[in-house]
């Protein structure tokens, strides 16, 4: 029962906070701000997404922890953590490229409970909680069957700092012969739930953080794919590769380092 009312919540919150964000894109994204580096980038937006959800888990589960992209983080001792990203793919909702998201979830000391990933541009909502299955917009979702990496499209993203992008392009490089094609699409909450749906065959990335992978890692895992860090050992937002199970092990063995 608490899954299926923290699986509701997780819905309402990002439907609530992607539509938000919508409307704010409309009204003008205002002055951009950097973090990391002059590419990584935030806007009011992500800050006034950030600021209404976490309100929303503050008044209605004030003692489970928060942490979000922006730092609106909040130390609670329910033993539930709730991992937010207002705006996952805020290059492309600068640019207006429709590939960006409201991701959120709610996890345990054994991983995500439920997650919820909501798609403003196309109205799509991906969820799924802990043993049961992955949905979207309320119809069940599976990942592809292919068994052979050669047939397999492959989606990946790259990181801000300059060093970082280098070597990604370089295992890049090390796996293009191999597969049918690749995909980046700016988004990793949004590549993760193409796995779970068939729209890509697996996802792989490094240097990301929990925010990113909470909820569209669970999808993807409810949706019969495999997950697992680079090494083969539990995922985690260091790096991961999420992939249909027929390719998992084939594709892992080319990316690991």
């Amino acid at each position: 029962m608490r899954d299926t009312s923290l699986l509701q919540l997780c819905i309402s919150l990002a439907r609530q906070g992607g539509e938000h964000a919508a409307r704010c894109r409309e009204r003008g994204i205002g002055d951009l701000g950097y973090k990391s580096s002059a590419t990584d980038v935030v806007t009011e937006c992500d800050r006034s997404t950030e600021t209404l959800i976490v309100s929303r888990i503050r008044a209605e589960r004030p003692d489970d922890s928060i942490l979000a992209e922006e730092g609106a983080d909040h130390l609670g001792n329910s033993g539930l953590i709730w991992h937010l990203d207002p705006i996952d793919g805020t290059t492309n909702f600068v640019y207006g490229w429709p590939a960006w998201c409201t991701s959120v979830a709610v996890a345990d000391a054994q991983g995500s409970i439920a997650g919820a990933v909501y798609v403003p541009a196309a109205q799509e909502l991906f969820s799924a909680s802990r043993g049961g299955g992955a949905t979207l917009n309320g119809l069940a979702i599976s990942c592809n069957s292919v068994k052979h990496l050669s047939q397999a499209l492959i989606a990946t993203g790259f990181g801000y700092a300059a060093p970082r992008r280098e070597a990604q392009v370089q295992r890049l490089c090390s796996l293009i012969g191999s597969i049918r094609d690749i995909r980046r699409g700016g988004s990793a909450a949004l590549d993760l739930c193409y796995v779970a749906c068939g729209r890509v065959d697996a996802y792989y990335e490094d240097n990301l953080n929990s925010w990113d992978i909470a909820a569209g890692d669970l999808i993807a895992r409810e949706a019969g794919a495999t997950s697992t860090a680079f090494d083969g050992g539990p995922t985690t937002a260091a790096d991961l590769v999420v992939a249909a199970p027929g390719i998992h092990s084939q594709l892992r063995a080319l990316i690991a380092d």
